[in-house]
């Protein structure tokens, strides 16, 4: 029972936490085969890895301390690019604005792209910790929030430093090219597709195998999981401005008030999920936000819901957003509102399910085993309705193989039976932490990965 319990735990956890085109794509060419790297090389990775982990933990907790909101990552960039340089990578930074790339080519063989995301969250962080975030940030609408890593992007961006120098040290075991990716912007579904128009692949080849992993504290430290096939929902941030005609809050019948338009539109769009999509297909419609008004006896002229759509089928994406405009366009009609005051719908960003290739999954399992020890390999959890936008960065490629690995940050405890207590605070939570160990296992278990797909013939 406890374990179905940490699944539908995690189920939640890991659906709260993630933010969103790109499937794996038709048949892409099989990679090279062969078996996982030795375990002589996992242990020249362990010992490079325990050398650095100092240093390492260090660059972590100054990124936590230190967090920045989307498209804002200026001095996170700069630290990963001062890295990069450090080690004789080729390095292009303000790619889609903050993004940072590395490239280090090394003979014949696959292009193999590691992308960390870098962006934090407006959460004011509350574990207390001696490094836990004071930070603020300014706002698109003016004005500052508290900003936390709330997400873990802080490990994966410590991470991508510790792959960086183990890859370089271990130059001689591995043929190809490495193509290490500080991405901006994940949080909004933004900063792979800004990144891939701002010229990424006029800069870095287009990769063989795209990887990302994640952080979860209801995985241990030190623990980690590649599984195949469907593991994140697609995603879209739609805003749906809604007009009416303000007026006295006393003669509410001189004015047509989007307050209660939009009202009648959150709980209708919560039909298309019960009423038009396939029960058996995931579908989620959240309004995060409902922004009218400023004062208590004014009908504000209107108002604008910000919603945000979870989907694994692109036909059932389509049934939502057709939905939602049908809807809004009917209640504006039934407001008897003009046909230039009639509802307005910005799609924002945008990304489709993350969906691992099965090869490469095998392949990284093994890698897994090797870096972690077979014992914290896990089976991975059943597919989340949180969504990643890393896959987009494959878009110009369709063959690309998509991986991304579950990383555990959590307590040692988390997934024994008798732990009591509550479970860790999910990502997002402003009580969510990374367990320091978890800063080597991550980079061991994602440098063992580069290594395999690199390996020489």
């Amino acid at each position: 029972m406890r374990k179905l319990a940490m699944v539908a735990a995690a189920l939640l956890v890991v659906g709260v936490a993630l933010g969103r085109l790109g499937v794996a794509g038709p048949a892409p060419p099989t990679l090279p085969a062969g078996e996982p790297a030795d375990a002589d090389l996992a242990k020249k990775v362990a010992k490079s890895v325990d050398q650095d982990e100092e240093r390492l933990v260090k660059i972590f907790k100054h990124i936590h301390a230190n967090p920045e909101l989307a498209f804002q990552e200026t001095k996170t960039a700069a630290l990963v690019a001062k890295e990069f340089k450090d080690l004789g990578y080729e390095t292009y930074t303000g790619v889609g604005k903050t993004g940072v790339v590395g490239v280090l080519k090394n003979g014949p063989g696959p292009v193999v792209m590691f992308r960390g995301d870098m962006d934090a969250l407006p959460v004011r962080e509350t574990t207390g910790l001696p490094w836990a975030s004071k930070a603020t940030a300014p706002t698109e609408g003016g004005g500052f929030v508290p900003v936390m890593h709330a997400c873990g992007h802080d490990a994966h961006v410590t991470f991508l430093v510790g792959v960086a120098k183990v890859m370089k040290e271990l130059k001689r075991e591995w043929s190809g090219t490495l193509v290490l990716v500080a991405q901006p912007a994940e949080e909004v579904g933004l900063g792979a597709d800004a990144m891939v128009k701002d010229g990424l692949y006029d800069k870095a080849p287009k990769p063989d195998v795209l990887v990302a992993s994640h952080v979860i504290p209801l995985y241990p430290a030190g623990a980690a999981s590649a599984k195949a096939g469907r593991r994140m929902a697609g995603t879209d941030q739609m805003d749906v401005i809604i007009y009416g005609v303000g007026g006295h809050g006393s003669a509410p019948q001189l004015a047509k008030d989007p307050v209660v338009m939009g009202s009648m539109a959150v709980l209708g769009y919560q039909t298309l999920i019960s009423r038009v999509v396939d029960p058996q297909e995931p579908a989620v419609i959240t309004v995060g936000a409902f922004q009218a008004g400023t004062v208590n006896n004014v009908i504000p002229d209107s108002a604008t819901l910000k919603l945000n759509l979870r989907w694994f089928d692109p036909k059932v994406r389509a049934q939502m957003i057709e939905g939602i405009k049908r809807i809004t366009d009917g209640i504006a009609a039934a407001a008897d509102m003009p046909k230039d005051r009639m509802p307005r719908y910005v799609m924002k960003g945008s990304a489709g399910p993350v969906v691992n290739d099965e090869e490469a999954s095998r392949r990284a399992e093994a890698a897994l085993q090797l870096a972690l020890g077979r014992d914290k390999v896990l089976p991975g959890l059943p597919p989340v309705m949180g969504s990643e936008d890393f896959q987009n960065l494959a878009a110009p490629s369709p063959t690309t193989k998509i991986l991304l690995i579950w990383v555990g940050c959590g307590p040692a405890d988390v997934l024994e039976g008798e732990k009591k207590g509550p479970m860790p605070a999910a990502n997002h939570n402003p009580n969510f932490k990374v367990e320091l160990p978890t800063i080597a296992a991550g980079t061991r278990a994602n440098a063992g990965i580069m290594l395999e797909f690199l390996k020489k013939p």
